[in-house]
């Protein structure tokens, strides 16, 4: 099981201080839509510089029509990033056309399809997609498996069952993870690492745990210690 460190703060200078605190640590850092818009490609190359060895994950869920998904991944993989996510909904036609067009680089990132956010609850999931969370998101991950991806980012409770459905490899990458029982806020599907380590995660998000600690160096330390690293 890895880390990986969500940036969220409000400023870049924030999350750039907060990597700084971090960065004896090789591990992965996710990259979301708010530091992303805000902060340009210019941020990946500020967070290299911190740690050559940071493993970036781009936090972006595309999801369009295929050639325009497409399009935006082999964008996405001239940024030197490590691993980049997709919409499993946007179906398993757009899924394979990105990854027959990232197949054609010298090298590309990981590809990884959401199934459900970990926001949804299993009653405002079904609202949406017309059956429970646990079935559709081993469908999604199902669908992925089979276009070529290299995982699926889903909440820890599905991790097990998709991966007895696709492969023991297919990553799992879950959010909502509060390592020692911290609230959840406004995330529904939330675990500890224990039931992380229960379900075979592969790589486990923490953001506000991490950031809003009095000591971010140290909860890192106690998570990679907990997880066996």
């Amino acid at each position: 099981m890895k880390l990986c460190v969500a940036l969220d703060l409000p400023t870049k200078e924030e999350n750039l201080e907060l990597l700084r605190s971090i960065k004896e640590h090789n591990i992965w850092i996710k990259v979301g839509f708010r530091s992303y818009i805000r902060d340009s490609k210019d941020f990946i190359k500020e967070i290299k510089e911190i740690n050559p060895n940071f493993k970036i994950f781009l936090d972006l869920k595309l999801y369009d029509i295929p050639n325009t998904m497409a399009d935006a991944s082999e964008e996405i993989a001239k940024l030197g990033i490590d691993m980049f996510n997709v919409h499993a909904s946007s179906g398993k036609f757009a899924m394979q056309t990105v990854m027959e067009r990232l197949s054609k680089l010298e090298k590309r990132p990981l590809v990884l399809a959401v199934t459900a956010l970990t926001s949804f609850d299993n009653n405002s999931f079904k609202d949406i997609y017309g059956e429970d969370i646990d079935k559709k998101a081993k469908d999604f991950a199902k669908i992925s498996y089979e276009s070529g991806l290299d995982g699926v980012v889903s909440s820890v409770y599905e991790s097990l069952d998709i991966k007895n459905a696709t492969n023991s490899n297919f990553i799992t990458l879950t959010p909502g993870i509060r390592p020692f029982g911290e609230d959840s806020n406004d995330q529904q599907r939330v675990a500890t690492i224990d039931t992380a380590k229960d379900k075979k995660v592969d790589i486990i998000v923490v953001g506000r745990p991490i950031y809003k600690s009095d000591n971010p160096n140290q909860k890192v330390k106690d998570i990679l210690k907990a997880i066996g690293n």
